[in-house]
């Protein structure tokens, strides 16, 4: 182990990449949630193949932190939750949502979110429009009037 000299913090020489972290993420989550993570993960990968997969966020309560996707600013956080896995959008509520996908955090100014619970079947194709669109809108900096 070694400090960092930019933070101070413990580093190891075989850290996992982000990649591998949200595999063990994935992994660890071994009811119906890390099959739904699994999947979402997948589809946010193909709408958005220049977007690049993050782990943040890691505190006690979350020691692996939380899967992030990112294209010119993040397009989407995911979460296992204990009945639910959300997928987060911080730019949401600039997002259109004509196949009503949001379905939580629907009072923010600026997020928006899908739930995901137990037998839900995900719409593929109404998911890669809302991540392609969210890549457009960081991508021209498109700021909420």
């Amino acid at each position: 182990m070694s400090k960092t000299p930019q933070t101070g913090t413990s580093t190891s020489v075989e850290e996992k990449s982000f990649s591998d972290q949200i595999d063990a993420i994935i992994s660890e989550t071994v009811d119906w949630r890390g099959e739904t993570l699994y999947q979402l993960r997948a589809l946010i990968k193909m709408a958005d193949p220049d977007g690049v997969e993050e782990v943040k966020w890691k505190k006690p309560s979350k020691p692996a932190g939380v899967p992030v996707w990112s294209h010119a600013g993040i397009l989407c956080v995911a979460d296992t939750l204990k009945n639910a896995v959300r997928l987060t959008f911080p730019k949401g509520a600039l997002i259109k949502d004509p196949k009503k996908l949001f379905n939580a955090r629907l009072e923010s100014n600026t997020v928006r979110a899908i739930d995901f619970h137990q037998g839900d079947i995900v719409n593929q194709m109404a998911l890669k429009e809302l991540i392609s669109e969210a890549v457009i809108i960081n991508a021209s900096k498109v700021r909420k009037r």
